[in-house]
């Protein structure tokens, strides 16, 4: 039998070793919470730097623009050679302005106004809108509503640029002869789910995975951000999307946003 000293003794050890133990792992903690700290800073600093160089670089392509629209204004008629340049000169100066634009939209502070919208016509309003660019690639629209009211607290105007995006994207992704985009609204488990499915070419798992990563694209032209726009304005509202999709079966994005 252990004497009484020793049993104190041991029971002293035991209770300094799980103290330090304890004392360790807070200390582990703390020092990986410090280096979160330093990261969120270092990241948001570089956030500033980046979204003020990307207006500096506004600033100016606005004034190249400007000049080389009065620049065509000038040309003769009868230099077909240079008009063509100064097209091509526009078209890409244009484009880099819509790169930035897309970047100070997916880098920048998002300030979300919230209202109680009514989903079912926010699918709506979004069908009359895109129509017409749909029927110019001969790809129909359809919706399907809710079976009632679908009330969300949402910035309408931020959600509506989400869905938009996810529209341009399938309409890119339909082959020449056309198709077709449906829009979805359901609720389920006390949360609005949003559709947009479309038939287009589908991709394949790897694809799917990367697709809301910001400068991703499989297009030609395209700026990468489109996709990355949508899923931060999404989780924004605390809601979620993903993608399920085959090749040359079409692709179903779905949103989940709650209701109250």
């Amino acid at each position: 039998m252990m004497p009484f000293g020793w049993g104190l003794i041991c029971g002293w050890l035991i209770g300094l070793l799980a103290f330090g133990c304890a004392g360790w792992l807070l200390y582990r903690r703390y020092e990986r919470l410090q280096n979160r700290a330093r990261e969120s800073e270092r990241l948001a600093e570089l956030g500033t730097l980046t979204g003020g160089l990307a207006h500096e670089i506004k600033n100016p392509l606005s004034t190249i623009q400007l000049n080389l629209q009065l620049l065509g204004e000038d040309l003769p008629p009868d230099n077909p050679r240079l008009s063509n340049r100064l097209r091509t000169v526009q078209k890409e100066t244009a484009r880099l302005r819509d790169i930035v634009d897309d970047f100070l939209r997916y880098a920048g502070r998002m300030e979300l106004e919230r209202q109680p919208t009514e989903l079912n016509g926010m699918l709506e309003e979004l069908i009359d809108f895109f129509t017409p660019q749909a029927q110019l690639q001969r790809v129909r629209l359809r919706l399907r509503k809710a079976d009632r009211e679908l009330i969300a607290p949402v910035d309408d105007r931020l959600l509506k640029q989400a869905i938009l995006n996810l529209m341009i994207n399938a309409l890119q992704a339909m082959p020449e002869a056309g198709g077709e985009i449906i829009l979805s609204a359901a609720r389920q488990d006390g949360r609005a789910l949003l559709e947009v499915i479309d038939t287009g070419r589908g991709m394949d798992a790897q694809t799917a995975q990367r697709i809301f990563d910001a400068y991703y694209s499989t297009k030609r032209g395209g700026t990468g951000l489109g996709l990355a726009i949508a899923r931060r304005i999404v989780q924004e509202h605390h809601g979620a999307i993903h993608v399920s999709s085959e090749p040359g079966k079409g692709s179903d994005f779905t949103i989940s946003l709650p209701l109250s």
